[in-house]
């Protein structure tokens, strides 16, 4: 398998599982302003949709979307834990979480990394990441180590990439100790601090 990224970008998510996961995998890495990949190649001839994550499996399939692909990724290592057994009830929780963070809070953060944002349009999307991480801490107030209870699941991983974002937007995690809690746990994680060493953002 070849999961190819952009460092800091929702790819860190599915790099952390397949780490999580104990796979064996190559990493190549996207400029997706130039469209291309660290060996040359046109990025849209891999992904159609111009935007990392995209996992090439060894029979030439391309998989997208980062939320489909750690559930791939978790399947592939059931031993791992990183994803309930399919048709159960905390399945359907481990998606629901996962959709919320691709559709709501990913998506909110979005203006924030576009230089064309308005200062009237920034002070909205942080008003709407503040708003969605918001619903994240009152998951978390319970006590709960992780989003689907006391194990670490690929849902961890995609939150804790996007709670990183809130450091180069300037929103910081201050307001949300249980979250900021959540990502200081996460963050010691071996496979994480692999990944984070891997695509160049360790401390």
């Amino acid at each position: 398998m070849k999961l190819f990224y952009a460092p800091g970008a929702c790819s860190l998510s599915p790099h952390i599982a397949l780490r999580e996961a104990g796979l064996v995998f190559d990493l190549e890495k996207v400029d997706p302003a130039a469209g291309t990949t660290k060996a040359g190649l046109s990025y849209a001839d891999i992904n159609a949709k111009g935007y990392v994550p995209a996992l090439r499996l060894a029979d030439g399939e391309v998989l997208t979307e980062g939320a489909a692909i750690v559930q791939y990724i978790a399947d592939l290592a059931p031993q791992s834990g990183l994803a309930p057994a399919a048709g159960t009830l905390a399945r359907i929780r481990l998606q629901e979480h996962l959709n919320y963070l691709a559709s709501e809070v990913h998506k909110a953060f979005t203006p924030l990394f576009r230089n064309t944002t308005s200062e009237e349009g920034r002070a909205a999307a942080r008003a709407n990441v503040i708003h969605r991480l918001d619903y994240i801490e009152q998951v978390l107030s319970d006590g709960r180590a992780f989003l689907v209870g006391e194990g670490f699941t690929v849902a961890d991983a995609y939150l804790f990439v996007v709670a990183g974002w809130t450091k180069p937007t300037g929103i910081g995690l201050e307001r949300w100790p249980y979250l900021q809690a959540f990502v200081t746990r996460v963050a010691q994680r071996p496979a994480v601090q692999a990944a984070l060493q891997a695509e160049g953002l360790a401390a």
